[in-house]
């Protein structure tokens, strides 16, 4: 299953990685190969370095990008929905490199992370083809590399991952959909139901992602939570919490006050 993983990621462009992807997840499923252990993983930097060149994407830092006031003219919207794409093509290789790079586990982490992996490509391909409707095309925007970052610095602590990238940073994704909804719902484009339904999606099924994070994350921690807030540079939670959603996803509502309580001081 590994070397299946890492023939992916070395595809040389996006279509003949989903195309990799579909064939080892259905060999997966259908119990046709297996995680075996004795080879070592690559370097998670090799990882983000080839999805970057699938679409020649350009970074800066988080704090550079200009995120639109209003959503009056189709660029505003296509640069919010630009953003969302990045996250999602993100999402794509934490998820996969979850699979990937932790070893010795029960069948249950890889069956999940494959199966997240399957997920955040359909939320990415959905988003393409609204930029696309708008006449833009991923890659046409600058992006940070806030998620990649994470990557990096969590791949050699599955506690950390599952913490700080698949608690954390996809909790705050949770936070974050309502007021990207409430936005795009000013526009007055034709799309904007397939822009709407689109997010609910996402929503729906990112609960469930932050629900396995947080299985797994309990599973081998060794420390609460707001320490990983602690410890990490970047924002494990939104400005405003979605209750309801990371209460769907596994957190207690003292935890929601604890991050609450911890973020506003």
């Amino acid at each position: 299953m590994f070397a299946r993983i890492e023939s992916a990621f070395c595809a040389a462009n996006f279509d003949s990685f989903v195309a990799s992807f579909e064939n080892l997840y259905d060999d997966f499923l259908c119990d046709k190969i297996r995680p075996t252990h004795e080879r070592a993983p690559l370097c998670g930097e090799d990882f983000c370095e080839t999805f970057a060149h699938f679409w020649n994407l350009h970074f800066v830092e988080p704090r550079k990008i200009r995120r639109p006031a209003h959503t009056k003219s189709t660029q505003a919207i296509a640069k919010i929905l630009h953003s969302i794409a990045h996250i999602e093509m993100s999402a794509i290789v934490l998820a996969l490199d979850s699979a990937y790079r932790f070893r010795e586990l029960p069948h249950g982490f890889y069956a999940d992370w494959l199966e997240v992996a399957r997920d955040e490509i359909s939320h990415f391909q959905r988003i393409c083809a609204l930029l696309s409707e708008l006449g833009f095309t991923f890659g046409a925007f600058v992006v940070h590399d806030e998620l990649f970052a994470a990557l990096c610095c969590t791949q050699d602590s599955l506690e950390l991952r599952m913490g700080i990238v698949h608690r954390g940073l996809e909790a705050r994704g949770l936070d974050a959909n309502p007021f990207v909804q409430s936005k795009l719902a000013t526009t007055e484009l034709a799309l904007k139901k397939e822009i709407c339904d689109t997010m609910n999606l996402i929503l729906c099924d990112e609960i469930s992602h932050v629900h396995k994070g947080n299985v797994w994350w309990k599973s081998c921690a060794t420390r609460p939570f707001l320490r990983l807030c602690e410890s990490f540079r970047f924002r494990l939670a939104g400005k405003i919490l979605n209750e309801r959603a990371r209460i769907a996803a596994g957190f207690s509502q003292s935890e929601i006050d604890e991050l609450r309580n911890f973020y506003q001081t």
